[in-house]
């Protein structure tokens, strides 16, 4: 193993397994991985290969993690949440699959204010803040089968002198009640099977969603500059989300409602 600092506890797996995978769970299979390029390349090798959903694959450290927009996502061993989950919401019609990039970090969210007390919010499409730092990041990636496959990275150690950028931030950066990696992981995989099965219970139905969103959102209402796939650049306020999940900016053209795009909240007179 290359870890660098043994002095981060590993991952508890029989504990998550007890807490986690009970019949009539969501989670049915929990693996902790000492190493991998990426847990999201594990679970879509799982899922091709016929795996039901609630499989989760964690991992000390990932060589290859990547994050939206083809980007790395690289931490020191034992310092962040790296999992991945198998999702196969099939009786939610093929439209609505994109609210699982907005689910997904409301739950992460959700948790981190709930057992670590950090006040943690969502910004669109699928990223996780304390104020504009970030602490975690998701990737959903959609697969034959039909299937979804959801890599979820959230630093929990990450020092000071180990950030990767000075927008970085950690559960320890953040003065959490705790820094314990299987009780935050725990919280996570829990917030994310109850908030998964109401959404699937109402066939995807967005209003499941969106009330919480809006709460938790520190993207809706700000000024913002979005960097379209394209590599052009618009600003307005971010107003509200469609029924589809798309952000609608309030641009001096008009409102432009975004599929994807790289947000980076603008900061205005009194912020």
């Amino acid at each position: 193993m290359r870890f660098s600092d043994l002095e981060r506890p590993p991952l508890d797996e029989k504990f998550l397994r007890g807490r986690l995978v009970r019949p009539g769970s969501l989670w049915t299979q929990i693996d902790v991985l000492a190493e991998t390029p990426s847990t999201n390349a594990v679970v879509a090798a799982a899922a091709a290969g016929g795996q039901p959903e609630g499989l989760v694959v964690a991992a000390e450290y990932q060589s290859s993690g990547r994050g939206r927009l083809g980007r790395t996502w690289t931490t020191p061993p034992r310092s962040a949440l790296l999992m991945s989950v198998l999702l196969r919401p099939v009786t939610v019609e093929a439209a609505r699959w994109p609210w699982l990039g907005l689910l997904v970090p409301l739950a992460a969210a959700a948790a981190v204010r709930a057992v670590a007390e950090v006040p943690a919010q969502v910004k669109w499409p699928n990223d996780v803040l304390v104020e504009d730092r970030k602490l975690a990041g998701i990737l959903l990636e959609r697969i034959e089968g039909p299937a979804a496959v959801v890599g979820i990275g959230l630093n929990v150690t990450l020092r000071e002198s180990e950030k990767p950028h000075e927008a970085a931030t950690s559960l320890e950066l953040e003065k959490a009640t705790t820094t314990d990696r299987a009780t935050v992981m725990a919280a996570v995989l829990r917030e994310l099977a109850s908030r998964y099965q109401a959404w699937v219970d109402a066939n995807g139905d967005p209003e499941v969603v969106l009330p919480e969103y809006r709460e938790l959102s520190a993207t809706l209402g700000r000024a913002v500059r979005v960097e379209l796939p394209d590599g052009t650049f618009l600003e307005g306020t971010a107003r509200d989300l469609a029924d589809d999940g798309r952000l609608i900016v309030d641009t001096a053209d008009g409102p432009r409602p975004l599929a994807a795009g790289d947000v980076t909240h603008l900061r205005t007179a009194g912020q």
